[in-house]
Parts: structure tokens; C-alpha cells; sequence
């Protein structure tokens, strides 16, 4: 894992296979979302098919019209191909699936970008579950990794993306809505 900062500077590039929305196969690339002028949330979880990820990946998909307010584009990351990611998709919530995703599950298979974000497990050869938000000029502005046994906090995450966008200085315990703070 890398141990070199990365918040605040540019986010590394990358262009992926994905499952699109409308289940076809397709590329996601920061690069387009930034001309795109969009906020991107980009999301790294270990494998398809577990306990965990669903939950995640269904909540984030559940809310993704907020996001979408927010200019923001959604990118789920796990080390599967796409033929999985699609299989998992196609399987009903109710079997441990995904069923429909407003947003692309990306698939990096030769682990290049989890080893650039710094959240691959080299010798399991999956990633933690590390979140990034990048604004559109492509700097990473927040990055939280942690085990893969727990879940994400979505409403954090939105939290933090409006904390972001203010441009201000926010407190501990800000709420969208509230005042920033004056320096």
C-alpha cells in the first residue's frame, strides 16, 4: 500500500470496463466526468457476491438521484470482471444480488487503479473498502479507507460531498444548511 499523501493533489487518472446502468458494457474514465464538469464519488469494494458490498452498493444506488443534484457521478470499483459484476447484477436483491444500478460497476482487473488509490490487498488480490471524491478539476478531496468488514455511511458521504462544495470551512458535526464557518 502506498504511503505517499494523496489528498489535495490530483487524483490518479483511470479508465475502466464497466457495467453501464442500462447493463451494457461500456468505459468509465475520470476524465470524461471531469468535462463533464462533475464531482465524481469513487467507490472500491473486495469482491462480488459477499455480504457486505451489497448493502453498500444498493444504498448508494438507492440515493443516487441526491448525488446526481450534486453533479456527482458514481463509480463502484472491485478487482471482478465485468461478466461478473453483470451476473451479480442480474441477481434479484432478495438472492444477495443487486438487482438495478443507477450507476456503472467498474471493473479493474489487472488492479492498476486500486494500487494507485492505495487500497489493493496485493496478495488477496482485492481491494479494501476505500471511498474518494474528486472534485471536477480532478483533485482528490477526501479519501477514507477502512476494513472490509464494514459498511459505508452513506448519509457521510453525501455530508461530506455538500461540506465540500461550500468551498468553506466546516465544523465538526456541519449539516448541509448550516452556516461555515469565517476565517
Amino acid at each position: 500500500m502506498s504511503d505517499k499523501r494523496m489528498v489535495a493533489k490530483q487524483a490518479p487518472r483511470f479508465e475502466m470496463e464497466a457495467v453501464m446502468p442500462d447493463k451494457e458494457f461500456g468505459k468509465v474514465s475520470l476524465e470524461e466526468i471531469m468535462k463533464a464538469d462533475k464531482w465524481t464519488v469513487l467507490f472500491f469494494y473486495p469482491m462480488d457476491f459477499t455480504h457486505v458490498c451489497p448493502t453498500e452498493i444498493t444504498s448508494l444506488s438507492d440515493r443516487y438521484d441526491e448525488f446526481e443534484d450534486l453533479d456527482a457521478e458514481i463509480i463502484g470499483v472491485s478487482t471482478d470482471t465485468i461478466h461478473t459484476h453483470k451476473a451479480w447484477i442480474n441477481t434479484s436483491r432478495d438472492d444477495n444480488g443487486l438487482g438495478e444500478l443507477k450507476y456503472a460497476l467498474a471493473a479493474d482487473t489487472n488492479h492498476s487503479v486500486s494500487r494507485d488509490y492505495g487500497v489493493l490487498i496485493e496478495e488477496e488480490g482485492i481491494a479494501l473498502r476505500g471511498l474518494f471524491i474528486i472534485s471536477p478539476e480532478g483533485e482528490l478531496m477526501y479519501s477514507v479507507v477502512n476494513h472490509n468488514n464494514i459498511g459505508r455511511d452513506v448519509d457521510e458521504t453525501l455530508r461530506v460531498l455538500q461540506a465540500l462544495q461550500t468551498g468553506g470551512l466546516c465544523p465538526a458535526n456541519w449539516k448541509p444548511g448550516q452556516e461555515t464557518l469565517q476565517p
